[in-house]
């Protein structure tokens, strides 16, 4: 039995469980993001799971967060229903493309390629401020659009794990001009069919500690509502700040992985 089979069933693993659940679900309803980029580290560090394990039960807790961050964004009529599903279809489709791209591309060039990502997003969301009024108009050139950003989304999340939610939403209110409310509706609802297809594959490999995502998806269902709330009341432009800030820190963490992966490889 793994260390973190062992603490699966000890108190202080389900304290943990219950805490990262309250911590991802409120970062998931206020920015729109799955809370993968909470979930695992945090499975990693405090319950000693490996990184395999950690994403497929992040995974797994995603389904239950989304959806209840779907019904509050809705509630405000915050949510591109067609859009969700184009970027989904194709996400679904690229992640497949990704997993089997994986043997063939250097993570730590990838990584880095990410990373200038988030620095060229980050500066943008200072420059441009989305309105709460813009409403998404689907049409056949920004509908072959989103096609491709949920292919290169899902192609991502397939080599390098990273969640839709913190490409999609930028681009959505960058590149597509969506208010900031919709951009975060709309990528909560993407991610309920591109976890649940990634959840029934991880299941197969035995990647999900079922335990670990009920815990920690139940959890976050408590606080998800309130970060989408929140959400509501902040104005844009310090929506827009608070977002930099969490990319920030993802950048971070994904600039530390391709110096240690650098390391490992020389």
């Amino acid at each position: 039995m793994t260390d973190a089979e062992t603490l699966s069933r000890g108190p202080r693993a389900y304290t943990a469980f219950i805490g990262i659940g309250l911590v991802a679900g409120l970062l998931s309803g206020l920015f729109g993001v799955g809370g993968g980029t909470v979930i695992v580290p945090l499975l990693v560090l405090f319950l000693h799971f490996n990184q395999r394990l950690g994403a497929g039960t992040s995974l797994a807790a995603i389904v239950p967060t989304a959806t209840v961050g779907v019904i509050s964004y809705a509630i405000n009529g915050s949510v591109a229903w067609i859009p969700a599903l184009i970027l989904a279809a194709g996400s679904v489709v690229g992640a497949q493309i990704g997993t089997r791209m994986l043997p063939k591309i250097s993570q730590t060039v990838l990584r880095w390629f990410f990373v200038g990502f988030l620095v060229v997003v980050i500066v943008s969301l200072f420059l441009v401020v989305p309105s709460r009024d813009a409403e998404f108009e689907l049409q056949l050139l920004n509908g072959l659009a989103l096609v491709v950003v949920g292919v290169a989304t899902g192609i991502l999340a397939g080599l390098i794990g990273v969640g839709g939610g913190v490409i999609v939403v930028p681009i959505l209110m960058l590149a597509f001009g969506t208010s900031d409310l919709v951009a975060k509706g709309t990528s909560l609802l993407m991610m309920i069919p591109t976890a649940i297809s990634g959840t029934i594959g991880n299941l197969r490999n035995r990647n999900v500690d079922l335990v670990a995502a009920a815990f920690v998806g139940v959890s976050a269902c408590t606080t998800t509502a309130l970060g989408a709330w929140l959400a509501t009341l902040i104005d844009p432009q310090v929506g827009n700040m608070l977002f930099a800030a969490y990319l920030v820190v993802i950048a971070v963490q994904m600039a530390m992985k391709a110096i240690k992966g650098r390391k490992n490889r020389d």
